[in-house]
């Protein structure tokens, strides 16, 4: 009888609470494991694939830059453009993990696994949720259902889109949560079940990266000055986070308004967790008059990734109608469009 080959997986190990333990002498929790000695731990996790180890940090998920984020993917894409891999695993740390797992997504072109994995627990806690959490990772990219799903983040047992998951709770140990749509899939025991596929993908083709586009989240009585600063400070574009389905206050509309006049790409997000901003309200401020103005809405993306996005279609050269449209993919009734 002839058995399938084994898939061949790669793990990059970039840091995270995954790779921490408690440190008397810096008085807290630190990464500090490598990748070979988090995988000691876990001897069975090779009983299903053939694994490769790719060292290359401890950075906690704070410490994680655009740059960092870039080499990433340099590697990831190396990798996965080699026949012999089948899928691919990073670990990371979970603050900023949402935004690097998207990052790949929107540059990495291929249709094998990719899986981003973290922990809530360090390894010196008796619940550490590593282990679990990089099984799962593993048996995810080791699965054919897996591939041309984009890049996929794991932790506890949930499966979500990369365009999707947010870190909804500081302590849960399933805190990336798609509040739109849900999951992708779960693991049960080792089994892999996917759901469903991913709303929305798109995958730009990067090369330098722009040095500064910030993100701003409107508040009660916000003026224009913050916006003011980036524009000085060379902003090469700007995400909004805005109240409710897409408004914001008199003086940051009319600001908004002159920035894109500059031919400043400026895209506007709810700072609502659920739902997507549309063209409802009419008065000063108001989402109706933003997009009139140029303003981009980027349908259901929170703030941070639309950041990321913004910053992809940057990199890849977009023209400001070509930003626009990458961002509206959907229409007003929910169409997508051509």
């Amino acid at each position: 009888m002839t058995h399938p080959a084994r898939p061949t997986i790669v793990i990059i190990f970039t840091g995270g609470t995954i790779a921490s333990t408690l440190d008397r002498e810096w008085g807290g929790v630190v990464p500090s494991l490598t990748g070979g000695e988090i995988l000691a731990r876990i001897p069975e996790i090779r009983g299903h694939a053939d694994l490769k180890v790719h060292e290359f940090g401890t950075f906690p998920g704070p410490h994680m830059t655009l740059e960092r984020m870039h080499d990433v993917q340099r590697i990831v894409q190396s990798y996965v453009d080699d026949p012999s891999i089948d899928g691919v695993v990073i670990t990371h740390g979970t603050d900023t993990l949402e935004e690097t797992a998207y990052f790949l997504d929107s540059t990495v072109s291929t249709e094998k696994p990719i899986v981003v994995v973290g922990a809530m627990r360090n390894s010196s806690e008796p619940d550490w949720d590593g282990p679990r959490n990089l099984r799962d990772a593993v048996a995810v990219a080791s699965n054919a259902a897996s591939r041309s799903l984009g890049v996929l983040i794991c932790l506890g047992g949930v499966l979500t889109a990369a365009s999707e998951a947010s870190k909804t709770d500081t302590q849960d140990l399933s805190t990336f949560t798609s509040f739109d749509f849900g999951p992708i899939g779960r693991i049960a025991n080792g089994v892999v079940m996917i759901h469903r596929r991913p709303l929305h993908r798109e995958v730009f083709s990067i090369s330098a990266l722009p040095a500064f586009v910030p993100l701003l989240k409107s508040y009660a009585g916000m003026d224009g000055t913050l916006i003011r600063c980036a524009r000085e400070r060379g902003a090469q574009g700007l995400v909004v986070e805005a109240f409710g389905a897409g408004n914001v206050t008199p003086d940051v509309f009319r600001e908004m308004r002159d920035a894109v006049d500059a031919g400043l790409p400026v895209v506007l997000v709810s700072r609502c967790p659920v739902g997507r901003i549309e063209h409802i309200y009419a008065y000063e401020g108001a989402g109706k008059h933003l997009h009139e103005a140029g303003v981009i809405f980027a349908d259901y993306l929170n703030g941070q990734k639309a950041r990321i996005k913004l910053i992809c279609a940057l990199a890849a050269g977009r023209s400001a109608g070509e930003i626009r449209r990458s961002f509206e993919w959907m229409d007003a009734e929910g169409v997508r469009n051509a």
